[in-house]
Order: structure tokens, then C-alpha cells, then sequence
């Protein structure tokens, strides 16, 4: 279990995160997304105990994270770019991991290099972006965490390491209730893993919800007309976002679809359609309403 307790994080005049409350249970797959500057990386890194907080407090098990070796025994933590010694390969990066973790497993960490298949002896420094990514989550995966913390994993990875990792995740999740937190601003990626997201904008959580709970809140459709529809038929309706071709309107709404589709079918359209929604668009959609305007990005 994870509380993050009124957390508040200050760099110099700029306030990263400002008194943030959140809870993550075990065996959770956690989802941070938000605006650039929001304080995913800055959570993630209060979580692993690498940052003190300014205000609040991060606990894990109860047990607060800071200066603590044993709380921080149980996570580890990938930030968006891996640091390793340009000396390291990762046979003796594992050789140090082995000695720094309780519970590193020596066949996790074989198992883990048959799935990702990178040169063992060679530096890790010299290697491509995606294959320093592995071999961070190779040694990650090892330590057999129960708190797994990851930045932008998935940039880098190609498409079919990106399904390893996930398949490892969910399998990991299901098998050892580990509990992921993920910051990513690759949202498709986020829906295939994740079973709940918490959106982060100017250091506050604008929502914590089960993605589940998010697709009954928002719906989808694309509705058609023969003739130019009436001026202002949007209005009885909770249009989020509208996008129109012709007489075609795609539409995102807020609330179910036994709200919206007996209003909609009562304007007698020559098509009427619901459609999947996406986590992109709830993002935006949610983004809009807290004030970013995303029609005026250039």
C-alpha cells in the first residue's frame, strides 16, 4: 500500500506538487498522465525516496520512505533516462544489484535475459537507447520488487519488446501483487496495462479513477443528418468536444450512453453510432475542462 499524504514539493520558487493526496493498493497498475511540468517525474521520485518532501509524507507499508533502507528495499525505481557508469555492463551492474537487494532472484534475472536479448559483457553506454531501457528493467525485475516505478518505460522500446514488458508486468501484477506506477505520456500503451490512471496538472491529482470508471463517464458517437441540423442542437446536450464534417458531428459526452443516446435518436439522424473512447481523449477532454487550451497550441 501506498499513501502519499499531503505531499508538497518545492524547487526554489516553483511548486512541483502541492499537497497531493493519493493511494495506490497493492497489486495495482497505476497510470500517471498529465500536462509537461505536471510533477509526474517528481512523484515518482518522492515514491522511491530519492527527493524529500517539502510537506506531507510518502509511506510505504506504513512506513515512511525517506532514509528508510527497508521501505526502499521493496521498490525500484527506472527514471526516464537510466543512469549507469560507463564501465557497466550488465553482468557486474547484476553483481551489485545482487548484493543491494533481499529479494533478487539469480533466475528472474536469466529468465529476463532470454526475454530481452542483449549482449550481457557489453557496456551498457555504448548501447541504443531502447537497449539501455532493457537492461535497466532486466535489473529491475530481478530485484523482485513489490513497488515497480517507471518514466516513460516504453519510449524507445520497439513494438515487440514493448509487449514483453507488458505481458512481464501483468503476469507479475497477477502472480506476485507487485503495484506498478507508471508516468507516460504514451497513452495507448497506458490502456493496455493499466487499470487505473490518475491525472496530474500543476502538481494536483484532477482525478483518480479505475479506467473503466473513466469509459462510463465519457461516451463517444458520430451522428449524421440529410439536412443541415438546428442551430444550437448541441446545447441540450454534454458535449465535451465536437468535431464537424459536413452534416457529420463526432462527439465526446459526459455521462452514459442511456443519457445522451434518447436525446440524440430523438433528432432523427440518417445514422446514429456510439463509438470506443480513448484514454487520449478523455486526457484532453479532462485537460480542457481544468483550462489548457488545446485549440490554441501551435
Amino acid at each position: 500500500m501506498i499513501d502519499i499524504n499531503g505531499v508538497t514539493k518545492r524547487f526554489e520558487k516553483t511548486v512541483a506538487l502541492d499537497s497531493m493526496e493519493l493511494h495506490i493498493g497493492e497489486g495495482t497498475v497505476l497510470g500517471l498522465v498529465g500536462s509537461n511540468g505536471g510533477g509526474k517525474s517528481t512523484l515518482l521520485r518522492l515514491l522511491a525516496g530519492v527527493y524529500r518532501c517539502d510537506g506531507g509524507e510518502v509511506l510505504i507499508d506504513g512506513e515512511s520512505v525517506s532514509d528508510n533502507p527497508n521501505a526502499k528495499g521493496k521498490c525500484f525505481y527506472i527514471p526516464d533516462f537510466p543512469f549507469f557508469y560507463s564501465y557497466s555492463t550488465l553482468e557486474n551492474t547484476a553483481a551489485l544489484y545482487r548484493r543491494l537487494y533481499p529479494n533478487w532472484s539469480d533466475d528472474t534475472y536469466e529468465s529476463c535475459c532470454t526475454r530481452f536479448p542483449i549482449d550481457r559483457k557489453q557496456r551498457i553506454m555504448t548501447m541504443s537507447k531502447g537497449m539501455q531501457r532493457q537492461a535497466a528493467l532486466i535489473i529491475a525485475l530481478s530485484t523482485c520488487p513489490r513497488f515497480l516505478f517507471l518514466d516513460e518505460i516504453f519510449d524507445g522500446l520497439d513494438p515487440v519488446i514493448r509487449l514483453v514488458l507488458k505481458q512481464i508486468l501483468m503476469d507479475r501484477v497477477a502472480s506476485e501483487n507487485m503495484t506498478v506506477v507508471i508516468a507516460s505520456h504514451n497513452l495507448r500503451e497506458l490502456e493496455d496495462v493499466c487499470d487505473r490512471v490518475c491525472l496530474i496538472h500543476h502538481g494536483k491529482a484532477l482525478l483518480d479513477r479505475s479506467l473503466d470508471a473513466l469509459r462510463q463517464d465519457y461516451g463517444k458517437v458520430q451522428i449524421g443528418f440529410t439536412e443541415p441540423p438546428a442551430d444550437g442542437f448541441l446545447k441540450t446536450l454534454p458535449v465535451v468536444a465536437c468535431m464537424r464534417n459536413g452534416n457529420v458531428f463526432n462527439l465526446t459526452l459526459k455521462g452514459s450512453e442511456e443519457e445522451y443516446m434518447p436525446i440524440l435518436s430523438a433528432l432523427e439522424p440518417a445514422f446514429l453510432s456510439a463509438m470506443p473512447l480513448t484514454l487520449e481523449e478523455v486526457f484532453i477532454s479532462e485537460m480542457e475542462a481544468a483550462g489548457y487550451d488545446t485549440n490554441n497550441i501551435r
